[in-house]
């Protein structure tokens, strides 16, 4: 099981150089950015607070200069004063009017605020209003030599307009009315010449009620807020950002032009996407991104380039290296830079180490596997001298049931020598194939018996399996004990069959021995040195022994212990005495007769 670091770092590899060193640029030139932003917002912000002193330096412009035209009527009103008292007042104004035109009207005034005379005939409603008006008489009369205020509606009934009013004296000083010129909004309204104005500028003259009397562009300008009369009589009057009528954000500044009555409005546009503001925004912002973007770009590419080809090639070398496939050699990486280069050469020389380590290793484990296939073999031979002498010892003997226990003995060691010659022959020294022994056992026990021929006929039927020797010994062992019980004790007439079965299933195995005997001992019985032999077997395989006779009389002694290992063909045979099999191993074609 692999450490859990490791299977930490497996889920890192998601994080890439190109990602790592493109992360570090991009922490490193972040202040660069930030900084790039907050200019950008302290450019927008000064240059919005920019425009709005514009606007309100326009509107006072505009107010003061509407102010001189107020002024300069006033002075024309002071210099038409003494031509009001002749006889010919009237005609004298209808002059002075024509040659006027920024007068809507000029009206004489008595004393007591009749009309004397008028440059146009004057409604009576505006008369009375006139002579009603004590903001208008009253400062007059109180010694004021001039005077304006915004005109009654009487006097401007399709648009507001503004009265400029000069007192009248008589030659000893006393108050002998007013002459009065009626100015018209228009006529007050300055014009847009001022290049420092934003382009789309508007102006447009107030009422009280935030009505527009005179605009280029009504639809330019937006309703005002509500208090907006109080805040446009402050000393820095009223500004404000909203929607037009037409729907565009315009910043609008509201100064008073004549007292309370009448105001003058500037409107512009706000900074659009493409004004000074935003392009110095983006000026701040974009380029600064622009090398952010080109940096990590600039990152990814070398980093690919320098690095991880690099990288990915020896990537693959290793994993050629992981199959044992050492020729191979990282020749390219003779053009990467040094470090990959140095890496590459240590990864050269590792595989070096690996391939003569190897070669030493197998020599090792070649001379080893020769000396323990000399063992078994001198074994192998050591344990037929032994057979041989017993047999020979055998030979010696008149008792019968001194015979039978050498022959016994005998059949046991040849057992094991056979497993040691199954070790030196086979091509791992580490396994057996179980299915070819039981062939040779089987065949080394009925060879074993030639000096008395019997009918007794063992047949075999056999899985694939890999064992170790450690586990094959005691089921040979067991092997043997049971088929030599089998023939001795079970076949009083001399002859029958003897069915030996090794199976796999899944996760046990098992070996079974029957027979169709007619004699009165079972085979595995518990009595003996037989079956205490088959019990102390089993038990060394960790596993068991189970007895049974069949209704039809066939008997069988079975080994049930875990699977060593995973077999070749684990599918099923059934067992039956009768049956043939295309995998039966039977000892002798024909049954052999007894002498």
């Amino acid at each position: 099981m692999r450490p859990p670091l490791f299977r930490l770092n497996r889920n890192a590899r998601r994080v890439t150089i190109r990602f790592r060193l493109g992360l570090a640029v991009a922490v490193a030139l972040s202040p660069v950015l930030m900084l790039g932003v907050v200019q950008a917002g302290l450019s927008f912000d000064h240059d919005a607070r920019h425009r709005r002193f514009i606007l309100t330096e326009a509107a006072q412009r505009s107010v003061v200069a509407a102010q001189g035209k107020t002024q300069a009527a006033l002075s024309v009103l002071t210099i038409l004063v003494p031509q009001t008292g002749a006889l010919d007042c009237a005609p004298n104004l209808a002059r002075a009017k024509a040659a006027l035109r920024f007068y809507d009207n000029l009206i004489r005034l008595d004393a007591s605020g009749a009309v004397r005379c008028a440059a146009a005939p004057v409604s009576q409603a505006a008369a009375r209003s006139l002579s009603a008006d004590a903001a208008l008489l009253g400062p007059l009369r109180a010694g004021a030599a001039s005077i304006t205020v915004a005109a009654p509606f009487a006097f401007a009934p399709h648009g507001p307009a503004a009265l400029a009013a000069v007192r009248a004296r008589q030659v000893d000083g006393a108050f002998d009315g007013a002459l009065i010129g009626v100015l018209s909004a228009a006529s007050l309204s300055p014009a847009l010449t001022d290049r420092t104005l934003p382009e789309d500028t508007q102006l447009a003259l107030l009422d009280e009620e935030a009505r527009i009397a005179v605009a280029d562009r009504p639809q330019a300008f937006a309703p005002p807020p509500r208090n907006w009369r109080a805040e446009a009589l402050s000393p820095s009057g009223l500004l404000f950002t909203a929607a037009s009528a037409a729907g565009a954000p315009r910043v609008e500044v509201i100064e008073p032009l004549l007292g309370d009555r009448l105001f003058l409005a500037v409107s512009a546009p706000t900074p659009g996407l493409l004004s000074w503001a935003r392009l110095n925004a983006l000026y701040h912002i974009v380029l600064p991104l622009l090398g952010w973007i080109g940096a990590w770009t600039a990152v990814w590419i070398v980093t690919d380039r320098v690095v991880i080809r690099w990288l990915s090639y020896l990537d693959r070398i290793a994993a050629i290296y992981a199959k044992g496939r050492f020729s191979v050699r990282p020749v390219q990486a003779e053009s990467a830079p040094a470090e990959i280069r140095a890496f590459a050469e240590t990864l050269d020389s590792m595989a070096d180490a690996i391939v003569a380590r190897d070669l030493s290793l197998r020599e090792s484990l070649d001379h080893k596997d020769t000396l323990m296939r000399e063992i078994h073999h001198r074994v192998k031979n050591n344990l037929q001298i032994i057979t041989s002498l017993l047999n020979m010892q055998q030979r010696a003997l008149s008792d019968p049931t001194a015979r039978e226990a050498m022959s016994d003995t005998r059949q046991r060691i040849s057992a094991l020598a056979l497993i040691y010659r199954a070790l030196y022959q086979s091509p791992d020294l580490r396994s057996v194939d179980v299915r070819q022994f039981l062939e040779e056992l089987i065949g080394q026990l009925s060879a074993s018996d030639g000096a008395r021929p019997t009918l007794v006929r063992t047949e075999l039927y056999a899985d694939d399996l890999e064992i170790d020797p450690d586990k094959l010994a005691p089921l040979a062992l067991f092997a043997v004990e049971g088929i030599a019980i089998a023939r001795k004790h079970t076949f009083p007439d001399g002859h029958g069959v003897i069915r030996v079965r090794f199976a796999v299933d899944t996760d046990t195995a098992y070996l079974e021995i029957a027979d169709n005997g007619a004699g009165q001992a079972d085979p595995g019985a518990d009595d003996g040195v037989g079956g205490t032999l088959m019990n102390a077997f089993a038990r060394q395989l960790r596993g068991r022994m189970e007895r049974s006779t069949a209704e039809d009389g066939v008997r069988s002694v079975r080994l049930i212990f875990p699977r060593p290992d995973a077999p070749k063909d684990t599918t099923p045979v059934p067992f039956q005495l009768s049956a043939t099999s295309p995998r039966t191993r039977a000892e002798g074609a024909e049954p052999q007769t007894s002498a």
